[in-house]
């Protein structure tokens, strides 16, 4: 498995269960989360997320709560950044789902979208990151989509699993140089 947290999070993740299944627990015994629950959930910041919100790259709160739809975004953008700038993770979101405010666009839900590609991640075995495989994880997952947008959500969800691994490779590259600078200490 690429990662042992769920993605976009700091909360231990085993894989064996949707993802969004281990949060949405957390948001229905609150009535929603805060910002600052979520800040602790995702460790960022609160004016790092106000600023997504601001850029409407996240729906706006609802009275100061954020919901599933509010907290599959944060988690989706925190988990692409590492490798993706921001502009371009708003334009992959706005090509699968449209406006953040209006859900009436949308190819599929955000938790799914947040599902879908966390299952991705955590089935594609590290030893055969092939392009074949890759596919073949991701089209395992659509069985429900509708086929006139099937090769679009492929294809988002193809860019935002190469973008996720790329991250994790670059935590291990700053893991084993910051090791490596250790070691002529």
């Amino acid at each position: 498995m690429l990662s042992k947290t769920i993605p976009g999070t700091n909360i231990e993740y085993g894989g064996n269960e949707d993802a969004f299944s281990v949060l949405k627990p957390m948001i229905e015994i609150t009535g929603g989360l805060s910002l600052g629950q979520i800040c602790r959930i995702t460790g960022l910041q609160a004016s790092t997320i106000q600023n997504w919100v601001k850029r409407k790259f996240v729906p706006r709160p609802e009275r100061k709560k954020y919901f599933e739809r509010h907290l599959s975004r944060v988690l989706l953008i925190s988990a692409l950044r590492d490798c993706m700038n921001i502009e371009d993770i708003g334009e992959l979101m706005h090509l699968i789902n449209g406006d953040t405010d209006d859900e009436s666009d949308d190819i599929v839900s955000e938790e799914d979208l947040y599902d879908y590609f966390c299952k991705a991640v955590s089935r594609l075995d590290e030893q055969c990151l092939s392009e074949t495989s890759i596919e073949a994880t991701i089209s395992s997952l659509l069985d429900k989509v509708e086929e006139i947008n099937y090769d679009r959500l492929l294809k988002a969800l193809k860019v935002m699993v190469y973008a996720y691994i790329s991250g994790r490779c670059l935590e291990q590259i700053a893991i084993n140089l910051d090791s490596l600078r250790g070691g002529r200490k």
